[in-house]
């Protein structure tokens, strides 16, 4: 299901590293390791802005862009 407070996410399983597009800021955050169980979770979540409140936010993270410049 399409969120509304997600617009895109993407995950490097080498990595462990998943990051995350918002719509409303359009920044992108990168949370690192993230187990790839966890990440499987994220995309089936009916939620995911909860899944994302609930389980995501708590690993370390980093900014590393907006939708206008995403380097």
């Amino acid at each position: 299901m399409p969120s509304t407070s997600i617009s895109k996410t993407e995950y490097d399983p080498d990595r462990r590293t998943l990051s995350v597009w918002f719509v409303a800021s359009g920044k992108c955050y990168q949370f690192e390791d993230v187990p790839p169980e966890t990440f499987a979770e994220f995309r089936a979540a009916f939620a995911k802005g909860r899944f994302f409140n609930e389980r995501i936010h708590r690993f370390r993270y980093r900014l590393v862009g907006t939708a206008n410049n995403s380097g």
